[in-house]
């Protein structure tokens, strides 16, 4: 099959489109025929040799594939061959062949696309599994996501004002504020011109939100629990500010604030079936719908993927840029 294999650790130069093996298939694997593939930040970082592959995962990079399954385990599952499917993977998606758990596919959504299906599955994972799982965003409460433009922050205002929170965006433009709030921000806040708390205080009548998605961390975080509510949930997901942070804990016993994280790549297939099975459940009828639509930037062919990898890079893109394998 052909495939992008990372050649050394480095610039999007050193992704080279090559012949590789077709993928093993163990106990609860189907294979997809990857007609297009997602391309996220945890791409970028393991391309330039700082994100550790998990043992047992594939070195090929891609983390989301869309496609047809055409062989493999459907135990556990309602999926036969030939059907067409998303799926989240540790790992293989930029090939034309993919491994991937049965319980960690689910179905194209209606009226989507297999571009659009391709870009769902690392944010939709990431995004409930942090917010709705984690920091357990429910009922009334609010909630403000840092960087709204990019792929986690298209679908996680779209996702949480779909389930009827009031979401504020952070984004480094006007017109990427705009964006924010066309899909279904209160307020896009340039964070260039802008202070975030301020904002975000004043339109909470000072009591600030219930839960925060960052991917900034750094210097992010004091000014982050300022602006939580009481009770207030913190979910860290990325370091593109830094991994260091000195934190007023004082303010965190007080107000009863809690600070989590986590990374989805190296959890086991139970962890990520239970995902699906809430994705499916509560957000597939969303997207179904229409109350929910991938942002679609840019699809590359897969011999482009530098091309694609530098774009991502930029931080100019709004929304997700997938790879057309097939």
């Amino acid at each position: 099959m052909r495939a992008i294999e990372i050649t050394r650790p480095g610039p999007p130069d050193v992704l080279r489109l090559c012949d590789k093996p077709m993928p093993n298939l163990n106990p609860g694997d189907v294979m997809v025929r990857v007609h297009a593939a997602g391309i996220n930040r945890p791409d970028v970082l393991q391309r330039m040799g700082q994100y550790p592959v998990p043992p047992g995962a594939s070195e090929l990079p891609g983390l989301e594939v869309a496609g047809e399954i055409v062989d493999g385990d459907f135990s556990g599952s309602d999926f036969k061959k030939g059907d067409m499917v998303c799926a989240l993977v540790q790992g293989g998606g930029y090939a034309e062949y993919c491994a991937a758990p049965v319980r960690q596919c689910l179905p194209i959504p209606k009226g989507l696309s297999v571009e659009e299906a391709a870009s769902l599955p690392e944010t939709f994972f990431t995004v409930w599994s942090n917010v709705f799982d984690r920091a357990r965003l429910t009922g009334a409460e609010t909630l403000l996501v840092q960087g709204g433009t990019s792929g986690i922050g298209v679908t996680a205002i779209q996702m949480a004002t779909a389930l009827g929170h009031r979401v504020f965006a952070t984004a480094g433009t006007d017109e990427k504020c705009r964006v924010c709030e066309s899909l279904g921000a209160v307020r896009g806040i340039n964070y260039r011109s802008e202070d975030f708390v301020e904002v975000v205080k004043a339109l909470t009548g000072g009591k600030g939100v219930d839960v925060i998605l960052d991917m900034v961390a750094g210097t992010y975080l004091p000014r982050e629990i300022d602006c939580l509510a009481d009770d207030g949930r913190l979910s860290v997901i990325a370091l593109l500010g830094g991994a260091k942070a000195t934190v007023d804990i004082g303010q965190v016993l007080r107000r009863r604030l809690t600070i989590t994280g986590s990374t989805l790549r190296p959890r086991p297939v139970e962890f990520k079936a239970g995902i699906a099975e809430r994705l499916r459940e509560h957000v597939w009828p969303l997207l179904d719908c229409g109350k929910i639509k991938p942002v679609l930037y840019r699809v590359f062919p897969l011999a482009e993927v530098a091309q694609a990898h530098a774009l991502m890079e930029s931080s100019e893109h709004i929304g997700k840029i997938v790879l057309k394998v097939s």
